[in-house]
């Protein structure tokens, strides 16, 4: 398969030069390949190695930028010759799912989640989704621009993160084996792997989106004042919230916090031209008793929620949202905040936005969609950038695995890297703005 732009008519010969640089079969090979690579959030050593050692073979100078050893950033940059605007590829390493984490999963084909194959025009299994298949397209990309010998302005940098999909701390599950996003993004742009733009490429069915929800996450626990019970002696059922047992009284509170987040994602909405943050609430986990000793009431049960905020929400005052929902409720218990990250919208972004919109229109033909809201709904590492005053937004191909998608057509990951290596080209090759830092 080559890659046909659009409007070819428009092109300039530097632009079909990188174009034709682009081999599908290579494409498709090394995405496969690091499909196949098990390195779910944790175990990113194996993938950070092979992408290491593929940069090197292109003649790239790659380096590891780690906080833990067997959990490496890779880095590596096509050097610019100066005066033009730097540009970060981000891309994350790490899958969703470890083979101990399939607790409260139905996993009829578990291959999905950790292999990758070519099956027709498409490229199945979750890794290629999230986020092999979107980071292959920009490492094809950047080895065009390299092999076509053309010399950009501005660096531009490739950087495979390490940690994005997370294992957080919590109770026993402590750090390093624990350790959310801090290992990966975060830790890159600490460490000096800066540039005027960063673009993460993560699917989003080929529309750029420049707003992320930011995520707080509650241990919600629920008490009991009575001693614990022997089975034989629990009294009639009268009320869930007078019951002996906290995981009973928790289901009261589990059908009022269903609702609570219907007001909450209605009251916390946010809309920018970047995308709509609809903020969603999930009980992700519930904690109470041992399976091996069942032989008594619980005097605590918690509930673990992941609560998505959008930009500038106070983390405070909805844990006091919350409080108050298990007051009403008739319920004793404590909320805990565990982890707290902010989400951004992007400010000083339009010069990325218009290199990839035009890059876009020049590959796919016609203007992106509208932003559909769960992309922009979501964490991703944009939010980092932003945060630092990095203007950041995320584009790519296909529909989110979030939402049970686990396959891309083999066109659109060609499309995607094309796409991606004339942003670079276009931006890059762009005068740096002596005031882009706000």
């Amino acid at each position: 398969m080559v890659l046909t732009p659009h409007k070819s008519e428009f092109m300039s010969a530097d632009i079909e030069r990188v174009l034709k640089g682009i081999d599908c079969d290579e494409l498709v090979s090394l995405a496969v390949e690091m499909g196949n690579i098990y390195s779910p959030s944790g175990f990113d050593e194996a993938i950070a190695n092979y992408i290491f050692q593929w940069l090197e073979r292109e003649g790239f100078q790659p380096r590891r930028v780690a906080l833990l050893p067997q959990r490496p950033n890779i880095v590596a940059t096509l050097k610019g010759k100066g005066g033009g605007t730097s540009l970060i590829f981000n891309g994350h390493i790490d899958t969703a799912i470890a083979n101990d984490e399939t607790a409260g999963y139905r996993m009829p084909m578990p291959e999905i989640i950790h292999k990758a194959w070519v099956d027709g025009d498409l490229i199945r299994g979750h890794a290629i989704i999230n986020d092999r298949g979107p980071l292959a397209a920009a490492m094809i990309a950047a080895k065009a621009i390299k092999k076509s010998g053309l010399s950009l302005k501005g660096d531009l940098i490739l950087a495979g993160v390490a940690g994005e999909t997370t294992r957080e701390p919590v109770d026993e599950f402590e750090s390093p084996d624990y350790l959310g996003k801090e290992v990966g993004t975060r830790y890159t742009i600490v460490r000096g792997v800066l540039a005027d733009f960063a673009l993460v490429c993560e699917a989003t069915a080929f529309t750029p989106v420049w707003v992320e929800a930011g995520e707080v996450y509650f241990k919600v626990r629920i008490q009991t004042p009575v001693e614990p019970l022997y089975t034989p002696y629990i009294p009639r059922f009268s009320s869930v919230t007078s019951h002996p047992n906290a995981i009973v009284r928790a289901a009261a509170l589990i059908e009022a916090l269903a609702k609570w987040a219907n007001r909450y994602e209605d009251a916390y909405r946010y809309e920018c031209p970047g995308g709509v943050v609809i903020p969603k609430v999930n009980i992700g986990a519930i904690r109470g008793g041992v399976p091996y000793r069942i032989t008594r009431t619980l005097q605590f049960c918690d509930l673990h929620l992941d609560v998505r905020m959008p930009p500038k929400a106070d983390p405070l005052a909805i844990r006091s949202e919350i409080e108050q929902v298990m007051k009403g409720c008739g319920l004793e218990g404590t909320v805990e905040i565990t982890t707290y990250r902010p989400g951004y919208e992007g400010k000083g972004v339009e010069p990325l936005v218009e290199a990839v919109t035009a890059s876009h229109r020049l590959v796919l033909g016609g203007d992106p969609k509208p932003v559909i809201p769960s992309f922009s709904s979501m964490w991703r590492d944009i939010s980092l950038y932003n945060e630092v005053g990095i203007p950041a937004a995320t584009y790519g191909p296909a529909l989110g695995a979030g939402g049970g998608n686990a396959a891309l057509r083999v066109n659109d990951l060609l499309n995607a890297s094309g796409i991606y290596a004339l942003t670079a080209l276009d931006l890059c090759n762009r005068a740096k703005p002596s005031n882009l830092r706000t």
